[in-house]
C-alpha cells in the first residue's frame, strides 16, 4: 500500500521542522489559524529554498465559505501561475456554487490554470452538498487529490464516509485523509478504512518571545492570544510517520 504524509504548514520554520520530522511534502498557505490562506511569494520562495521536498500551494483568498466573487477567482487563477512559475509542485484550491455544489465551471479553468502541477481539491469538499457526486466531478476534471475529513469536522467522525469514498475512488483519484490526523488515527484508517494518504498540521502553541505585554489590546481574534505562536511539533511529526511507516510492513 503506497503512503504518503502530508503536513500543513505557515512559516519557514514550521516547513523544516516538518521535513525533519518525516513529511513526504508540505501544504504551504498563510494563517494556519483560520483554516489556511494563501501565502506571500517571500514565505514561499524562503521555504522552496529551505526545503527539498515536493510543495503544494494552497490558493484561498480569504478566510470564510468557497463561494467567490469574480475578483477574488481571479486572484485565484493570478496566484496559481505565479506559484507555478516560482516553482511549486502542486496546487490546493476549491469553489463551490451558492447551491453546494462544486463549481465545475471555475474548477476546470484553475485546472488549466494549474498546467502540470498536481491538483488538490481542498476541504470545501467536505462543505458541499454531495461528495460522491463531486467525487466524479472531481476525476473527470482530472484532478489529483481530494482532501477530506468525510464531511465532518474531524476524520474519526468521518469514518464512514470516508470508506465509501475510498471504495468509490477505486484509484482513480487520491483521497488524502485530513482532519485531527495524528499517530493514532493513522493507524485507526489504515486498519480499518484502508486510508493510505494523512495530511496533518502536528501544531503546538509556542510562547511568544515578548517580555513586555501591552493588556486589553486584541488585534485578531479574541479567543486567541496574541503572544501564542502555532508552530509544527516535530514530535508529532515523527510519530505519524513511524505509524506510517509500521503500518505499511503489515500490508
Amino acid at each position: 500500500m503506497r503512503t504518503k504524509l502530508e503536513v500543513c504548514v505557515d512559516s519557514v520554520e514550521s516547513a523544516v521542522i516538518a521535513q525533519e520530522g518525516g513529511a513526504d511534502c508540505l501544504e504551504v498557505c498563510a494563517n494556519l489559524i483560520i483554516g489556511g490562506t494563501t501565502p506571500g511569494v517571500s514565505q514561499f520562495k524562503q521555504i522552496r529554498k529551505a526545503c527539498d521536498i515536493k510543495l503544494n500551494v494552497l490558493i484561498r483568498p480569504r478566510f470564510g465559505d468557497f463561494l467567490y466573487t469574480s475578483t477574488e477567482f481571479q486572484m485565484m487563477r493570478e496566484d496559481i501561475q505565479m506559484f507555478r512559475e516560482l516553482g511549486a509542485d502542486g496546487t490546493v484550491a476549491g469553489c463551490l456554487k451558492e447551491d453546494g455544489y462544486l463549481d465545475v465551471d471555475r474548477m476546470s479553468e484553475l485546472r488549466e490554470c494549474a498546467d502540470s502541477l498536481r491538483f488538490t481539491l481542498h476541504r470545501a469538499f467536505d462543505v458541499c452538498r454531495d461528495p460522491y457526486q463531486a467525487l466524479e466531478e472531481a476525476v473527470s476534471l482530472g484532478i489529483d487529490t481530494i482532501l477530506t475529513s468525510g464531511q465532518a469536522s474531524c476524520c474519526a467522525e468521518g469514518r464512514g464516509i470516508l470508506k465509501k469514498l475510498i471504495a468509490q475512488a477505486d484509484e482513480r483519484i487520491e483521497i488524502l485523509v485530513g482532519g485531527g490526523v495524528n499517530d493514532e488515527v493513522i493507524r485507526s484508517m489504515i486498519e480499518d478504512v484502508r486510508a493510505s494518504s494523512f495530511h496533518m498540521s502536528g501544531k503546538q502553541i509556542i510562547k511568544s518571545g515578548m517580555a513586555y505585554r501591552k493588556p486589553c489590546v486584541n488585534m485578531g481574534l479574541p479567543c486567541f492570544s496574541e503572544f501564542d505562536i502555532l508552530r509544527t511539533d516535530k514530535k508529532e511529526i515523527q510519530k505519524a510517520r513511524c505509524a506510517i511507516d509500521e503500518m505499511l510492513g503489515e500490508y
